[in-house]
């Protein structure tokens, strides 16, 4: 089964997104056809210079090739190495009604969070169902905030089938029902926009500031803790098993130790569980001779299977 997912190059990773969408999304490439790629051309609708997206590019590589995604099993690419994207993206315009893009929650969300109402975030829709269709994708995996932006892209290939045939594939959305919502340190939703996100790559001394940051009860040292509602207790299980979990919450109950043991032990099992990956990452920064060769690469096959499809699409409507 053919699986397509999009990266947004938008800076520094953290805890909430690996736990949300990269994890999910490499353990993907176990079991599917995987293709996946950095959407800078979406990313146009938020960047504020070039410089910052050019090197929130490079991060987001360095950062997916370090946590886990394999070249050998993961098509990798940029989103601007296949340009056909863009010529598709132009045709299904042509079987875009207005209407259908102005019921989308996201560009209403977006605008209503001060982001400029452009044209480019109008049909940000459009261009992903050129993603999705030009490599006949049969499963999208995405947010429940991005389901909506999958069935657009179902009713635009409909539209495009019906008028001259079964020529694009019509994409499902793979929505994972069990992923927990990552609290932060304020207990809000874990995101980069509420400033309350714990970065996965951060240095140790800033990491351990950060958890020191998360807020919890004032239950003084020697009586028993609550587990339950406490936002480290829920951070530090994403990385236990069960048995670890159910020592934690014994630990808790114990009231042999206060919230500052388990903000120290919390910032321990964060800098454990991403050794591997800092290592990686330092190295994938100093050959990224390696990085532009494996997006290249990528590149190269997604870029294949484009052209194919645009050919098809393009002698279906009669341009030469």
């Amino acid at each position: 089964m053919r699986v397509l997912t999009g990266i947004q190059a938008s800076g520094k990773l953290h805890i909430g997104n690996y736990f949300g969408a990269m994890k999910p999304m490499i353990e993907l490439q176990e079991e599917h056809e995987l293709f996946t790629f950095i959407a800078n051309y979406h990313s146009l609708t938020t960047s504020k210079d070039a410089a910052t997206l050019k090197q929130y590019t490079i991060d987001a590589a360095a950062d997916y090739l370090s946590l886990g995604l394999d070249p050998e099993k993961t098509t990798f690419w940029i989103q601007s190495h296949v340009p056909e994207v863009l010529e598709l993206y132009w045709i299904l315009s042509k079987f875009t009604p207005m209407g259908l893009l102005e019921r989308a929650h996201s560009y209403k969300d977006k605008v209503a969070k001060g982001i400029p109402a452009s044209h480019a975030l109008f049909s940000y829709p459009v261009l992903m169902a050129a993603d999705i269709l030009i490599l006949d994708t049969q499963k999208v995996p995405v947010g429940k905030d991005q389901i909506q932006h999958v069935e657009m892209t179902r009713d635009i290939a409909t539209k495009f089938n019906n008028e001259y045939g079964e020529i694009f594939v019509l994409p499902e959305h793979m929505v994972q029902e069990d992923v927990a919502t990552i609290p932060g340190i304020d207990g809000q939703k874990m995101s980069k926009s509420y400033d309350n996100a714990i970065d996965i790559f951060m240095d140790e001394k800033a990491l351990q500031k950060k958890c020191n940051k998360i807020i919890s009860s004032s239950t003084p040292l020697g009586e028993p803790l609550e587990y339950e509602n406490d936002n480290i207790f829920a951070l530090a299980s994403l990385f236990l098993d069960k048995r670890e979990t159910l020592e934690l919450q014994a630990r808790y109950q114990s009231g042999q130790e206060g919230y500052g043991h388990f903000k120290k032990y919390l910032k321990e099992l964060i800098w454990e569980e991403f050794a591997k990956a800092r290592e990686k990452r330092a190295y994938y920064l100093d050959h990224m001779d390696e990085v532009n060769d494996i997006l290249e690469q990528g590149a190269k096959k997604a870029r294949a299977i484009a052209k194919a499809k645009l050919e098809t699409v393009k002698d279906a409507i009669g341009l030469i």
